[in-house]
């Protein structure tokens, strides 16, 4: 007699076991994130795959004016600037591309490329022509769905797109690690610090913190008694202190520290530069 019938089934590869959980066919999509839920909680996936799932699912629904950067947070350059004389803040904000406007914020005339200033050393800086150094202006309208401008910025192979009102007027701009981050979670750059650590120092004056760092561990990292009583954490305090949920690169100051926010989604703050402000006037 064959014994065939008491070998085991090979195993299933992962996306097999998925298949098989989702046979019951979800009938929106608050049913198919469901079911992909409930196979997570399954082991039949990764935890961070369905987070990217989810979001690709998100942006779907979302328009650009939910991610964009305010037009009055937007660090631009002005036509008739020279080098010198706005190279600092480009430097400051650590971004790598920048619009430039003529007369105002609604005549953007090109993006500027921070790599594009390379080849401008301290001896070259008199040859500098902003003009015929900026790359074309691309602009999209506030109501333009993610999926579809991620598709655009793909196709054409660009990474920032001047926003535009229903009056043709500039409401702010949107790059391609905004949409990104709506499905990978935040994009490490220059400011991420490490899993381990909420607090790192990176001048006399200057720190990074997660907005997760708790209350407690901050006023003994930095010798000080901020209100450790009603608020649980950083991201808390600052939030309250703003009024409202704050976007990237708003500042404010509390006491001796002024914070600005480096990153935040649109459930909380996320990212903060600390920096200790009576230090800072001292300096000067």
């Amino acid at each position: 007699m064959s014994n065939d019938s008491a070998k085991p089934a090979p195993s299933r590869s992962w996306l097999e076991r998925l298949s098989q959980a989702l046979l019951r066919e979800p009938q929106d999509r608050e049913q198919l994130v469901e079911l992909l839920r409930d196979a997570e909680q399954r082991n039949l996936l990764d935890a961070h795959a369905l987070a990217m799932i989810e979001g690709v699912l998100q942006i779907s629904d979302m328009q650009v004016r939910d991610i964009m950067v305010p037009r009055a947070q937007m660090v631009i350059v002005e036509e008739k600037s020279e080098l010198q004389e706005f190279l600092p803040a480009l430097i400051e904000s650590g971004h790598s591309r920048f619009p430039v406007i003529g007369e105002n914020k609604d005549e953007v005339i090109g993006i500027l490329l921070a790599k594009d200033l390379l080849a401008y050393t301290a001896e070259k800086q008199q040859d500098f022509n902003l003009r015929e150094t900026l790359r074309p202006a691309v602009f999209v309208p506030e109501s333009k769905r993610l999926d579809k401008l991620l598709q655009e910025f793909r196709r054409n192979r660009n990474h920032m797109a001047m926003v535009v009102d229903e009056y043709g007027g500039v409401a702010g701009l949107v790059t391609i690690e905004d949409v990104l981050e709506q499905i990978v979670g935040d994009i490490e750059d220059e400011y991420d610090i490490d899993d381990e650590s909420y607090i790192k120092q990176y001048s006399r004056t200057q720190f990074i913190v997660k907005a997760l760092t708790s209350m407690e561990e901050f006023n003994q990292y930095f010798g000080v008694q901020l209100d450790p009583h009603s608020f649980d954490t950083v991201g808390g305090l600052v939030t309250h202190a703003f009024g409202h949920l704050p976007k990237r690169g708003e500042t404010i100051q509390i006491e001796q520290f002024r914070f600005k926010v480096l990153h935040a989604d649109n459930r909380r703050i996320r990212l903060l530069r600390v920096t200790r402000a009576k230090a800072v006037e001292a300096d000067g």
